[in-house]
C-alpha cells in the first residue's frame, strides 16, 4: 500500500493561507491513507477541529468542511464532490500525491493543496507502523532472493551481495535495521536453496522503473 503522513499543522495553515482562503474544503481518501492513520475519516475530523480552532483563536474567518471519498485516485468517486468543490476557495487533500493530483486533473481551476507527505509503497509492522517494502522498479526479480526486495530494503540497493560491512545481521547503515541481504541467505538457507546465491543477478533494466519515464500500465 502507499504510505504517507499528515504533514505539519503550521504547515498546512501556511499553504492556504499563501492562497488567500476563506473557505477550505478537506478532503481524506478512506483507502491507503485511512490504513495508514493519515488522512481518514477520523483525521479529517482532527484537522478541521485544529483549523477551526486556529481561525478562532487568530480572528480569522474561515469556513471549513471535511468530506472523505472512497478513493481519491479515481475520478467518479470525485464527481461526488462536484458542488463542494465549486464553494470553496481550495481544496486540503489527505489523500497521497495521487490523489492530489488526480483532484487537480479533475478540478482544473480548483487550488489543491497537499496535506499529506507520500513516503513509499510499504506494508505494516504494527498499528501505525510501517516499513518500505518496494521502490516499483518495474522489473521485479525477488523470486531470486527469497521474496525480498534487496533493491529497497538493501540501504544500497545491491542486486548482489552482501557488501560485507554488516554487524550480526544488521546493517552499517542503521544498526536498527536488519541486514536485507542476511535476511535473503537465513531465508534461502531454511529452504534449502542457498545455491542461488551463486548466480549473478544481471543489471536491472531501469528503462522500466521510473528512469524511463511516465509509466502507463493498460489492463484488458
Amino acid at each position: 500500500m502507499i504510505i504517507g503522513e499528515q504533514k505539519p499543522l503550521q504547515e498546512i495553515i501556511d499553504l492556504i493561507e499563501s492562497e488567500n482562503a476563506s473557505s477550505i474544503l478537506v478532503v481524506g481518501c478512506d483507502s491507503c491513507m485511512t490504513v495508514a492513520l493519515a488522512g481518514g475519516k477520523e483525521e479529517v475530523r482532527d484537522l478541521v477541529l485544529e483549523l477551526r480552532d486556529h481561525a478562532k483563536n487568530h480572528s480569522v474567518n474561515w469556513r471549513i468542511k471535511g468530506l472523505t471519498l472512497k478513493r481519491q485516485c479515481e475520478k467518479n468517486f470525485e464527481e461526488t464532490i462536484s458542488a463542494d468543490v465549486e464553494n470553496y476557495d481550495v481544496i486540503v487533500s489527505l489523500g497521497c500525491s495521487i490523489g492530489v493530483q488526480m483532484m487537480s486533473e479533475k478540478y482544473p481551476k480548483a487550488k489543491v493543496i497537499p496535506g499529506i507527505n507520500t513516503s513509499n509503497m510499504g506494508a505494516p509492522e504494527g498499528r501505525g507502523i510501517y516499513k518500505e517494502k518496494c521502490i516499483g522498479c518495474g522489473d521485479c526479480t525477488i523470486y531470486r532472493t527469497g521474496g525480498i526486495c534487496t533493491l529497497t530494503r538493501c540501504a544500497k540497493g545491491l542486486q548482489n551481495g552482501p557488501c560485507g560491512g554488516s554487524i550480526g545481521g544488521k546493517c552499517e547503515v542503521d544498526p536498527d535495521t536488519d541486514c536485507a541481504w542476511s535476511l535473503v541467505y537465513e531465508k534461502l538457507k531454511a529452504n534449502g536453496e542457498t545455491d542461488k546465491l551463486l548466480t549473478l543477478i544481471p543489471p536491472k533494466d531501469w528503462s522500466k522503473s521510473h528512469s524511463g519515464g511516465v509509466r502507463t500500465i493498460v489492463t484488458r
